[in-house]
């Protein structure tokens, strides 16, 4: 099996999606997706943020989103998660509003202001209320459900729950395209998706367009150099969250076996402040830190 990058990774996925010259890669992606009737059909995109700086491959913080806007005056963000930062809601949200009001100029109207949509491709399983891989939000009244304005849409696409499907055989990549775009995304690590794409891209031109795109990428060396540093940045910021939560969860649990002595209260207690520290660190919001470590958010505050 050839060695491709994994376009699950940030820095990859927006290689192939968000770079100048693969804009009709990011039309049929957005299509499929947004499922918009045949006469309402994006036709054409302008990339905000192509750049792919060589300085985001080593910064944490950075957000490799894509950020476009269509023909049609609809404005697009898109990021990737591998794993859940406990932050989505509000990260969207926030992501979803500074689109929004960017769009804004001195003497605009605010009937001038376009639509806007995040879609947020995780790797892990988030809507715990549903089986759905694909789930969208928009603004509706609580009681009666009807639509307050479309200028808010928000997308939840989960990875694993569109590989359960596919493995009980309710979804198809040759039926669904946005299925095929999705599995775009696994074929590095398995070799029958890998293979179905192949067949499919021989009738698929848009399709063919990526793979031939992620095949060249995959062998140049610059582009891979760049792709491990990135990969590496975002597998040690997993790990560090993950051991953080394991360390948390083993506290908790030898606190339980050995009582609740007022000494080893008080070394709970430390390694919760420590862990909890360790999570400011990264960058996690104080509420999701207080939903994992139990500490207040004014306690969480006080530690940092």
């Amino acid at each position: 099996m050839r060695q491709l990058i994994d376009l699950r990774i940030d820095y990859a996925f927006k290689l192939i999606f968000g770079k100048h010259g693969n804009e009709p890669i990011l039309i049929a992606f957005l299509n499929a997706t947004l499922k918009l009737p045949h006469e309402n059909q994006i036709t054409a995109v302008t990339l905000l943020n192509p750049e792919l700086n060589k300085e985001y491959k080593d910064d944490k913080k950075s957000v490799m989103d894509i950020r476009a806007v269509t023909r049609e005056g609809i404005h697009v963000n898109i990021e990737i998660q591998l794993s859940n930062k406990y932050d989505m809601e509000r990260r969207t949200l926030y992501y979803w509003a500074r689109m929004y009001t960017l769009q804004m100029r001195e003497g605009m109207a605010y009937l001038e202001l376009a639509n806007t949509i995040t879609i947020n491709i995780l790797d892990f399983n988030y809507i715990n209320q549903t089986r759905n891989y694909h789930t969208v939000f928009r603004l509706f009244e609580k009681d009666e459900g009807f639509e307050l304005t479309e200028a808010l849409e928000i997308h939840f696409i989960e990875l694993q729950k569109l590989l359960v499907k596919w493995r009980e055989r309710l979804v198809s990549p040759w039926e669904d395209v946005l299925v095929r775009w999705l599995f775009l995304l696994e074929g590095s690590e398995d070799e029958e998706i890998l293979k179905t794409l192949e067949e499919i891209a021989m009738q698929d031109p848009v399709l063919n367009q990526a793979m031939e795109e992620w095949g060249k990428s995959s062998e140049d060396p610059k582009v891979r150099e760049e792709y491990f540093a990135r990969r590496k940045v975002v597998l040690d910021e997993m790990a560090a969250v993950r051991e953080a939560e394991l360390r948390l969860r083993e506290a908790i649990k030898q606190s339980k076996k050995e009582g609740r002595e007022e000494g080893r209260e008080e070394g709970r207690e430390e390694e919760k402040q420590e862990v909890t520290k360790r999570l400011l660190k990264k960058g996690m919001d104080i509420k999701s830190i207080s939903e994992i470590t139990g500490m207040s958010e004014e306690e969480i505050k006080n530690l940092r």
